[in-house]
């Protein structure tokens, strides 16, 4: 896939990637926190899936993430601590220490989650990820867990507003990069059509 993540986007394409991508859900109380694991902003992870702890967002937690290069401690293990310390009950987030990309976090967390709780007793799972990766996060759920309800919530600690991502230089890269895996995934069977 040729890296096309620098090139200016025109207002249609803006406009299509702010109605089809760059989207968040009306939350509602899900059973479970999808904490999709990330080298950037864990503290803001940590801290947005606390928020919804504290307001009654959720029963249990599964955090997926492995070992970046150059780390020691694997992404679940930094955003775990920091869920705990923000009055999480440990007891009550999963762990998946392996993946190294979005199809094995959903992959390699579905059967710690099955073990844990057993996936006919989910019914509703709230996303939570960086905003550039947006709805893949969801896509990628719907192609390995269909029958699950889907919601979406995505962060990050750019002072631009979300809908002015193509002013800030290095947003537009992000979600330029995510923008343009989402046909090629798609094609390949990586994602699903969601919602």
């Amino acid at each position: 896939m040729q890296d096309r993540s620098r090139r200016i986007p025109d207002a249609a394409e803006i406009a299509a990637i702010n109605a089809t991508h760059l989207i968040q859900t009306p939350l509602r109380p899900a059973d479970l926190l999808f904490v999709f694991g990330t080298r950037v902003d864990e503290a803001l992870r940590a801290a947005t899936a606390c928020r919804l702890w504290r307001d009654g967002y959720f029963k249990h937690a599964i955090v997926s993430g492995g070992i970046t290069p150059g780390g020691d401690e694997s992404e679940c293990v930094v955003i775990k601590r920091a869920m705990a310390a923000g009055g999480i009950p440990a007891d009550i987030i999963l762990e998946e220490h392996r993946a190294t990309n979005t199809g094995e976090n959903v992959i390699f967390s579905l059967p710690v989650i099955e073990a844990a709780l057993g996936l006919v007793n989910i019914k509703s799972v709230i996303c939570l990820g960086n905003t550039w990766t947006a709805r893949r996060y969801p896509m990628t759920l719907q192609r390995h867990w269909p029958d699950v309800e889907k919601m979406l919530l995505t962060v990050d600690s750019f002072a631009t507003p979300r809908a002015r991502w193509h002013t800030d230089s290095e947003f537009c890269r992000l979600v330029l990069r995510e923008w343009d895996k989402i046909e090629p995934y798609s094609e390949k069977g990586f994602i699903a059509e969601w919602p």
